[in-house]
């Protein structure tokens, strides 16, 4: 899913349809297009898209023979990863080396807390669920606060519920489905200092990944282009041995090579 754009200077989204469904040829051609046109590619994929969108853009990735493509696929649920996504596109705005923006979407996970409101957790694979929580799921009318990322928790809703947030300030982004419940944005948002509260569409791929249709997904997120750009730029800065790209973090986004090993000075010999 495609966000809105949050100011006048975010990049439009290029959403790449039915990738797994149309002939390889299209989809090679779409994806040469898109790297002649911008020089690199950064592909965001949800790991609750089917197996075969994966296996065609590494098939992609291979048969152009290309290293200006980069795939990404955190564990983020879908909500938080159309987020994750939007701040990339902010930051395309910016003067970013293709190399560092990329390896910004390892760096910005983090900021990011995502989770849902779930009217039954009975299909929830995702999270640990202990057989206590799955017997209460049963109970009409039971309700879950449930945070997938970045650290796994799950409670019944009710009046002493609470989950752990953020220690900085957010604004949180509510995605509805078929579920009633003011809990996320009357409760969790207030206990978590959250500076703004927006909503938007259910991203599709959102109760495959929760397990069910009976959710409202949430997601907590640094909102602000200058903070974004101020966690990327304060983030040392490297260059890829292999493929000479500027990148941060300890592994090449594009080529995917990580720093050789280093060499240890040769015991010195002498004579006794």
């Amino acid at each position: 899913m495609a966000l809105p754009a949050q100011d006048e200077r975010t990049v439009p989204a290029v959403v790449l349809q039915d990738l797994d469904r149309q002939p390889l040829e299209q989809a090679l051609d779409g994806m040469q297009t898109l790297i002649d046109h911008h020089g690199h590619v950064v592909v965001v994929c949800s790991r609750a898209a089917p197996r075969g969108v994966e296996r065609r853009l590494h098939t992609i990735r291979s048969l152009l023979e290309s290293d200006r493509i980069a795939l990404f696929r955190p564990g983020l649920p879908p909500l938080g990863l159309a987020v994750l996504a939007r701040q990339l596109r902010q930051l395309a705005s910016c003067d970013l080396s293709p190399g560092v923006l990329a390896s910004a979407a390892r760096l910005l996970t983090h900021y990011i807390h995502s989770g849902a409101v779930l009217g039954s957790v009975t299909r929830l694979d995702r999270v640990p669920v202990d057989l206590k929580a799955h017997a209460k799921s049963w109970v009409p009318g039971s309700q879950f606060g449930v945070i997938a990322h970045p650290e796994p928790q799950l409670v019944r809703i009710g009046p002493e519920a609470t989950l752990a947030g953020p220690d900085f300030g957010t604004w949180m982004l509510l995605a509805k489905g078929r579920l009633q419940s003011d809990w996320a944005g009357s409760t969790l948002a207030p206990a978590w200092n959250v500076q703004g509260l927006r909503e938007t569409a259910l991203p599709a791929e959102s109760a495959t990944w929760w397990g069910t249709g009976k959710l409202i997904e949430f997601c907590t997120y640094l909102p602000d282009l200058s903070v974004l750009y101020q966690l990327v730029t304060s983030v040392r800065q490297g260059v890829c041995h292999w493929c000479g790209i500027d990148v941060i973090g300890d592994r090449c986004v594009f080529c995917s090579a990580t720093p050789p090993p280093a060499r240890e000075s040769p015991a010195p010999t002498g004579f006794g």
